[in-house]
């Protein structure tokens, strides 16, 4: 973090509410809630237990007693990630809001980069970007890349705005902005969703570039070829099908 960095978190003070959807994340929940309320700009932890049967829930209640900014929630029956993210943005007290998945693909140490703009006075929406070239990467798939790169070209054809992450985990929002949205897609379509949502208001988006260390199948990854075509549907509907 270099020192006006840290000058800035010093100014704002916490002032993130970090929402974290989880589904069958128990081997790693207890890290990553660790790591995030570890961050100096963090208020509250906002945590959606959507129906998980491993055991999370049960690990979600011992760490909510040692982490004070944390709050949890459950959903009696699994409805996906974007539900998920409906129940925990309605919660948010917090000035800023970002999500933060339930493994730690995304490192929670870049929220300071992420929400700077924010705090500058200089944007309403940040968007973490995988592909400016800053961070380190884990080398994952290819033709995920590819996918990526394609849904990312057709949102951007359909929004007009420039952005090199469509898909990226990391978001960041005024909480204003996030609450008058309103939430349609249960599951991953939230991403392509937001994007198309977000750029049809009068606000100021910014990107910034992350790390990331993505994860294998076989290490847990739930994101597959059903959910690009997925992403594909909300593209139109959000964009063309709308206007």
């Amino acid at each position: 973090m270099s020192e006006s960095d840290t000058n800035l978190v010093t100014r704002a003070g916490p002032c993130l509410a970090v929402v974290i959807p989880v589904f069958n994340e128990a081997a790693t929940i207890t890290e990553v809630i660790k790591a995030v309320a570890s961050q100096p700009l963090v208020q509250e932890v906002i945590i959606v237990d959507d129906a998980s049967r491993d055991g999370t829930w049960e690990v979600l209640q011992r760490v909510a007693k040692v982490t004070p900014a944390a709050r949890l929630f459950q959903h009696a029956v699994n409805q996906g990630k974007g539900a998920a993210l409906r129940t925990g943005f309605a919660q948010v007290t917090a000035p800023l809001a970002i999500v933060q998945d339930a493994d730690l693909e995304y490192d929670p140490a870049d929220y300071t980069a992420l929400c700077k703009p924010i705090l500058s006075g200089k944007a309403d929406v940040v968007i973490g970007s995988r592909f400016l070239g800053a961070g380190a990467h884990r080398v994952l798939y290819y033709w995920h890349s590819v996918g990526n790169r394609l849904l990312t070209t057709l949102s951007n054809m359909a929004t007009n705005i420039n952005l090199s992450d469509m898909e990226t985990g990391y978001k960041v929002f005024r909480r204003e902005i996030i609450q008058k949205i309103r939430i349609e897609e249960n599951r991953f379509g939230f991403e392509p969703e937001i994007v198309a949502k977000v750029s049809q208001l009068n606000v100021r988006i910014y990107e910034v570039p992350i790390s990331y260390y993505g994860r294998t199948y076989a290490e847990g990854k739930k994101i597959g070829w059903r959910d690009g075509f997925s992403a594909l549907r909300c593209i139109l509907k959000y964009n063309l099908l709308r206007k």
